[in-house]
């Protein structure tokens, strides 16, 4: 507790006001020693540049705070089954009530989590089907679990609840049967040394490796290809059938003994058991999917599958959209079907379940249906779902959920929504607040901050830059904060100035396209210039854009659209989707394709910022090239924390070590040997301009644009950086530690800081996510650049500032789901913006119509 502590309680105790939390000495992250008053019962928005410290005072200091209290009533052995989130750094909070998190995070990563388990909507669905479903005559009464495709008692036998069987066939592993199998003929075969084992193992079993594939007996290649027969034989490696055959006759002493295993054998036993998704994902290539012959795809037992309601089994009940699910239960819950009267007279216990449950569902579905979710379906995966589609539904939740004197804090609550959609989120954060609930909002969205009843603004720029408090109070008072970046923004509609439209060079036009709710749809894109691609949440924007045309182009280009691996069921990653579509025109002036998403750009603390973007070779190489580096004969291996030589040996470069401690979490602490540098003791001896290794690593982006001045193969690294807006971030901050805007913000960096070749079609999915608008006119100012240099740029947007920067508009829509999927309006903005077919036009007008000139 420091000195001023004890004059703080005599203030804070003379001028206490009801109703307010009190942050002194809050210094989490960047925050610089914060002092703020907060007041309960209100929407309190969170504004400033990306990297200012919001995030750090809202969830690393409120919410961490909060979590810490509630789980200090909690039993120590109970604490390690939450995630604890770090004591954060503050002196003192008063007056703060229990908190609940809502924060940015992808879908889970496995099909078998959906819309359905998120809001536990299908926990009720389950019980409907089994207390008051239509039972066909002498079936038994079956559990709500029988009902799940997840458990025992449910899943279809034969598909296990996948909806789909799978079989290995000589097909999917051979591809090519014009190869020998010297020339890796069995695709599915693991590649470097194993594959090689596998093939040496052949010659010694007599098998002709040097013959086409298709040359070799039907007995040889079902052998070869499905035996679960496992011989283990002497191998000769790299000799030929001849020369291992004299060798066996001379009893020649092997370069070892082999185990032979089946190319079906591999590709299976691999797919259950490897803990790599990189493994997992490549033998999945090669098993077949069918829909499963018992179930037809709908995952359950046929006994389950039997029993409907309202006319549906519950497989297609979940395949409903939440509008129209709505809509079916709607009588039942008021009871008011045409047989109401009749149900409830024959089975009355029958009719209350029922309308009791009905009823909870369409509560339940009128949040959803508020907040603009309702094209969505139980059934659909949360893999599938923006990040701010997941958050609406955790938000939907705890809306009915009816809690009171809680803390909300929300991280982006409007990421991935059209303005038009915005409103319906206001009216859900207004129900929890007039609940008697706390509501506070980490928040870019102008049309959210309006709403605000308090603003806190921190700023004024990022990194170092930032963690002061420039404003806390109502949002008019705002205005005169001259500091503030967000100001400009709020209250003088600082929009992009008029630019001249640039012409098309050509176009690259799409016929045909199918998938999800686009049917048959033909659509132009312009090439060699700037298009943003709009319309409301669920319209089919992404399915379009970030799907479609980049599958399509890719296979155009040939060569596969890339994805890294995620973790969970590659088999369901896999799962087909229905697609249509080809490229008709316009592939003449696309010579490579970049799609820059929102993943990870590594997914250990390892892969970082200046390793990414290839910045730190070129670190490690001016160390190396030092007088004392030389002198001991270090290269420029011997600075990477990757290596032995170079590394800690005691955290293995980490610069951290895990304490476990009994009945409670584990915990990480700073190595006691390097102290969190991650190198060893002789590596830090050598200095460039007295800075180690670690010193550098440690530096924001901003400062080391200062340190290497002279460095001009660095300079272009970090002046790219910086441009994009990440000038805040740590050369060496762990790529865990990154949002998925400044991962994608990373990609482009590295993107433009090589040379540009023209004729690249870059696609990016809202790439302004967790933007402020200064941020986003820097993401514009760089996205120009790609198109003046002779490229193709499509971004799938909502944020008008990025709509109104564009050559060219396409707005899909009208609405969402089974609503959209059709192009409502095209052209350049002005035209779009005047159009009264477009939900996106009134929205882009207002932003126009505040332009200087």
């Amino acid at each position: 507790m420091r000195k001023r502590d004890s004059q703080l309680n005599v203030q804070s105790s003379e001028s206490e006001i009801a109703g307010f939390v009190h942050v002194r000495g809050a210094r989490e992250h960047n925050l610089k020693d914060v002092d703020l008053d907060i007041p309960r019962n209100s929407l309190v928005v969170f504004t400033g540049i990306s990297g200012s410290g919001k995030s750090s005072l809202a969830f690393g200091t409120l919410y961490a705070e909060a979590q810490r209290r509630y789980l200090e009533s909690v039993s120590p052995y109970a604490r390690r089954l939450f995630h604890q989130m770090p004591i954060p750094e503050v002196d003192r909070i008063d007056g703060l009530p229990p908190a609940i998190a809502l924060q940015q995070q992808r879908g889970a990563p496995t099909t078998r989590s959906s819309v359905g388990s998120v809001t536990t909507l299908s926990n009720s669905l389950r019980m409907l089907y089994s207390r008051a479903g239509d039972y066909p005559k002498g079936q038994e009464l079956l559990y709500a679990e029988s009902f799940s495709p997840n458990t025992p008692e449910g899943a279809c036998p034969t598909c296990h609840g996948l909806g789909r069987v799978y079989e290995v066939t000589e097909q999917s592993m051979v591809p090519d049967d014009s190869r020998t199998i010297r020339e890796r003929a069995i695709a599915a075969w693991p590649p470097a040394w194993h594959g090689q084992n596998l093939r040496d193992i052949l010659t010694t079993l007599g098998f002709d490796i040097d013959r086409p594939w298709r040359e070799l007996s039907r007995k040889d290649r079902d052998w070869i290809l499905f035996t679960d027969e496992q011989p283990v034989v002497p191998v000769y490696a790299g000799f030929s059938l001849e020369e291992v055959r004299r060798a066996l006759k001379r009893k020649e002493t092997p370069s070892y003994q082999g185990t032979f295993t089946g190319a079906r054998k591999y590709v299976l036993d691999t797919f259950a058991n490897t803990e790599s998704p990189a493994m997992k994902k490549r033998v999945s290539q090669y098993m077949v999917g069918a829909e499963c012959p018992l179930c037809k795809g709908k995952r359950l037992r046929p006994e389950s599958l039997s029993v409907t309601f309202a006319g549906y089994d519950i497989a297609e009940f979940s395949r409903v959209p939440l509008k129209s699910l709505a809509a079916l239960l709607k009588p039942y819950a008021e009871e008011k079907t045409a047989d109401w009267k009749k149900m409830a007279a024959k089975n009355p216990e029958k009719a209350i379940v029922t309308q009791r449950i009905a009823a909870d569902l369409c509560a339940r579905l009128s949040v959803l249906l508020a907040m603009g979710l309702g094209y969505l379906n139980l059934e659909r995966s949360t893999p599938t779902l923006s990040p701010g589609e997941l958050q609406r539904l955790r938000l939907a939740t705890q809306v009915h959920s009816n809690l009171f004197g809680v803390v909300y804090v929300l991280d982006e609550p409007s990421a991935g929504l059209h303005p038009a959609d915005t409103q319906a989120l206001l009216e859900a954060l207004d129900r929890l607040k007039h609940a008697g609930n706390s509501l506070f909002v980490v928040e870019h969205a102008l049309g959210v901050i309006r709403h605000a009843d308090w603003i806190v603004d921190v700023g004024p720029d990022a990194g170092e830059g930032g963690g002061c408090i420039l404003y806390s109070g109502p949002p008019e008072g705002l205005a005169e904060i001259a500091a503030s970046h967000t100001r400009r923004y709020l209250f003088a509609s600082d929009a992009p100035a008029p630019r001249s439209v640039r012409t098309p060079a050509g176009w690259l036009r799409l016929s045909g396209v199918s998938r999800n709710n686009l049917d048959k749809l033909d659509v132009a894109f312009p090439l060699g210039v700037f298009t943003s691609v709009s319309g409301v949440s669920g319209s089919g924007k992404s399915s379009l854009v970030s799907q479609v045309l980049v599958e399509l182009v890719a296979r155009e280009l040939g060569h596969e659209t890339a994805s890294e691996p995620e973790e969970g069921d590659a088999l369901e990653d896999a799962l087909p989707v229905t697609a249509g579509g080809r490229i008709t025109e316009g592939m003449k002036g696309i010579n490579r394709l970049v799609k820059v998403d929102q993943k990870p750009i590594g997914r250990t603390p390892r892969s970082n910022l200046a390793t990414y973007t290839g910045l730190f070779d070129h670190v490690r190489k001016l160390f190396a090239s030092t007088r004392a580096a030389r002198a001991r004969r270090y290269d420029a291996g011997r600075f990477s924390f990757n290596v032995a030589k170079g590394r800690c040996e005691n955290c293995e470069g980490e610069g951290f070590v895990m304490v476990e401690l009994l009945f409670l979490p584990s915990v990480y602490a700073p190595c006691p040997v390097c102290h969190g540098t991650r190198f060893n003791a002789k590596t830090l001896e050598i200095k460039y301009r007295d800075k180690s290794i670690a010193d550098v690593l440690a530096m924001t982006v901003d400062a080391a644009h200062d340190f290497f001045v002279d460095e001009v193969s660095i300079q272009r690294t970090l002046n790219t950086l910086r441009e994009v807006g990440l000038g805040y971030l740590r050369l060496g901050q762990p790529a865990t530690e990154l949002s998925g805007g400044e991962a994608q913000r990373i990609k482009l960096a590295t993107e433009l800081q090589r040379a540009s070749r023209g004729s690249t079609l870059y696609v990016l999915d809202e790439p302004t996510t967790g933007l402020h608008p200064a941020d986003v006119d820097k993401l514009v100012v760089q996205l120009d650049r790609l198109v003046e240099s002779g490229n193709t740029v499509i971004v799938v947007e909502h944020d008008m500032r990025v709509l109104a920067a564009s050559d060219w508009v396409i707005d899909i829509g009208p609405g969402a789901g089974d609503e959209g999927g059709r192009v409502v309006a095209e052209g350049p903005p002005e035209k779009l913006a005047s159009s009264s077919r477009s939900r996106t036009g009134p929205f882009l007008k207002e932003v126009l119509s505040h332009r200087p000139g």
